[in-house]
């Protein structure tokens, strides 16, 4: 009976994990739009990014895509994808590729708690010189205007937000509920605006923005952001969601608009 139970209860648990991205997985399955794994040499080793082309004679701005704490699952690929029928080309790169010897890259790790602990055990610099050689790649395409902006949600928010302060060539950095960098003479460097996207409901995070503020106010950057009441964290996530809360439905479609109105500047 115990073997049953336990048998039921892992079922159960792999089905909820399936069923909790199925709006990310149509998303990518119903898209028109061109889609692309490449490899680019990063640190010794491959990093794979996942790529998005918008449907359309123009050429276009490219978006850096930096993925949550669980890594390029199905709803990081399904916003690029949006981003990209919205018309911008993207580049996410998977920076857990090779993070573990036995995975290549975030889909085949067998859970999600994995994939972050491969996350938490990333050296920064190296995540650093991954960012470089992905914004190197995205500026290179042919297709793009050779503009390249920044957007980043949870830990990839707070990746955004450091590595506004590494390259200078930026468009615009878009952090979405992530932190400051640790070091305050981090902000010193930043040369791009900074706009961050904040949930109402999401104390850890904002309890961090006052000390960023005044960084940036002292260095004289550019910090712009809108705190959406009522939102959790990790809402643009559960915003799409179909059955997702009021609030986070309504902090997601109004981020949506003013991410459009920041990149198309």
């Amino acid at each position: 009976m115990k073997i049953k139970s336990l048998l039921i209860y892992v079922l159960l648990f792999v089905g909820a994990k399936s069923v909790a991205q199925d709006y990310a997985i149509k998303q990518l399955e119903n898209s028109p739009r061109h889609h692309e794994w490449i490899k680019l040499l990063s640190n010794g080793r491959n990093l794979h990014c996942f790529v998005t082309y918008p449907e359309s004679s123009q050429k276009a701005t490219t978006i850096l895509l930096i993925h949550e704490n669980r890594g390029l699952n199905e709803w990081a690929r399904s916003m690029a994808d949006q981003l990209s029928e919205a018309g911008y080309i993207v580049v996410a790169p998977d920076l857990i590729s090779g993070a573990n010897p036995e995975y290549e890259k975030t889909s085949d790790y067998p859970n999600t708690d994995e994939a972050r602990n491969s996350i938490y055990s990333l050296n920064p610099e190296k995540v650093t010189q991954d960012l470089e050689a992905a914004f190197n790649y995205a500026k290179s395409i042919p297709s793009s205007n050779g503009k390249v902006a920044l957007m980043g949600f949870c830990w990839g928010g707070g990746q955004t937000f450091q590595y506004a302060s590494q390259q200078e060539h930026l468009a615009a950095a878009l952090v979405f509920y992530g932190t400051g960098p640790g070091d305050e003479t981090s902000y010193q460097n930043i040369k791009t605006p900074v706009y961050g996207f904040y949930g109402g409901a999401d104390e850890r995070v904002n309890a961090t923005i006052p000390a960023s503020e005044e960084s940036m106010r002292k260095y004289k950057k550019s910090f712009d952001y809108e705190i959406y009441e009522g939102a959790g964290h990790a809402y643009m996530r559960a915003g799409d969601d179909p059955n997702g809360s009021p609030e986070n439905i309504a902090a997601r479609n109004k981020s949506w608009e003013r991410l459009k109105k920041i990149l198309n500047n």
